[in-house]
This record gives C-alpha cells, structure tokens and sequence, in this order.
C-alpha cells in the first residue's frame, strides 16, 4: 500500500437535532459516523461516536448509539487494534469512545483541548479519563507518510480534518467542519467563483479551503452527513 490509506466508514448512531438548532420549523435526525483509516503502519480511528451525557443533554438531542466495539468488529478490527486516535472537535458526539481507548495517543488541536478543559464545551468525563494519552497539535501536521492534519475551524476553534493519499486521488475526513456535503460544495464553488474573478458579491467561503485545494481532495467525507463530496475533475482520474 506504501503512503496510500484505505478508509472505511462506521456508522456509530444517530441524534435528533431540535428545530430551534436546524434554522427550520422540524428537527432534524442526524448519523454519527467516524472512519477507518487503514495505513501500513497501523490503524487510525477518526472520531469515536457518541459519549453519555447529563439528562438535559440526552432529553435535548434523543441520541440512539451504536457501540464501537461492535461498530469495530463488524469491520473485522478490535479495539486493541486501534494505534491512533484522531478527533475532529471534542465535543460529546465526536469522543465518547475515547475512554475506551486509554492509552493510545489522540491527537487534538492545543486550542481544542484548552476549550474542552475550561469547560462548558463538552462532557468532562470524556476528557481526562483514566489512560488518556493527548498529543497536542498546534496546527498542520504530517502523521504518517500520506496522512495530515490540517486545522479547519469554524464549529470550533479547534477543529481539524484529516487528509490521507490513496491510490486513486486524495480523500479528506472533514468531521464538522461543514454539517452537509452541500454546505462544503457551496462554498468550494463560491472559492472558485472569487479565484475566477466573479464579480462580488458572492458567499463567503472558509479560508482554510484554499489549503485543502493544495491537496487536489478527489473526496470528502462528513461526520453527520452519508453524502460524500466529489471533485467534477474525479471521472477523468
């Protein structure tokens, strides 16, 4: 496989995100889905689903889990076989898995941790558990041969994407940094559109895409979205 990684999506549950957060007059149900990364040395879990929270939290977003164990196993891959943890954020539906992971390094943006252990940003159980093992990340970094992270606040101010080289074209593990494949398409066309010299006014679009342009991503796969982006330019590849 040399610098190339093999992704595979888990589907680790849902939530109901209340009317008064979808800017519309119905809730919204939402998949929780962390990835896979398959690389030859080792094996990276992007998020780990959803933690348990207080009452108000349960009663306000209706979570339905999927265990990791079992999310693991149906992919033929155990816990213990897990080398690397990546989050996107670390709010409760992004690491609840983690205690199950004591001892394998999770990687997170300083920023991220910092908010996380003032509080008032997530579940504190599901920060500093028995066996957490943090390595801090100020900023773009390369993993692994093939594999980087590369900060895309916005949802956070510490959120972070991971972007792995495969074979047929670059993919990217985007979490949160955009809630739909539609939002990221919109704002990749409203980039395009100020590159090309469209007369303004046009949406404004998270600067941060112009560093995940470098990469020439053929895909990008969301946290709370089953939709994937795909380059217009990917037939062609």
């Amino acid at each position: 496989m040399g610098k190339n990684a093999a992704v595979r999506r888990l589907d680790l549950g849902y939530f109901v995100r209340p009317a008064s957060e979808t800017g519309g007059p119905q809730p919204r149900v939402e998949p929780v889905l962390a990835y896979l990364v398959r690389h030859d040395q080792g094996l990276i879990l992007f998020d780990t689903g959803i933690g348990h929270a207080g009452p108000a939290t349960e009663a306000r977003y209706r979570p339905r889990r999927r265990e990791l164990r079992a999310a693991l196993s149906a992919s033929g891959v155990a816990l213990d076989d897990i080398s690397l943890v990546v989050n996107c954020h670390l709010h409760f539906d992004h690491c609840g898995g983690n205690p199950l992971l004591g001892g394998r390094p999770i990687l997170v943006q300083d920023v991220e941790l910092a908010a996380a252990r003032r509080g008032d940003h997530t579940v504190d159980e599901l920060i500093d558990f028995p066996g957490a093992a943090y390595e801090e990340v100020a900023g773009e970094t390369e993993v692994w041969p093939g594999v980087w992270i590369i900060p895309t606040p916005g949802h956070t101010q510490g959120h972070q994407s991971l972007v792995l080289r495969q074979g047929d074209g670059t993919v990217v593990l985007a979490g949160q940094a955009h809630d739909f494949a539609s939002h990221f398409a919109s704002e990749h066309l409203a980039r395009d559109a100020a590159l090309h010299g469209v007369e303004q006014p046009l949406p404004p679009y998270q600067q941060w895409l112009d560093r995940l342009a470098d990469f020439d991503p053929r895909r990008v796969l969301f946290a709370h979205d089953c939709s994937v982006w795909e380059s217009p330019q990917a037939e062609g590849r």
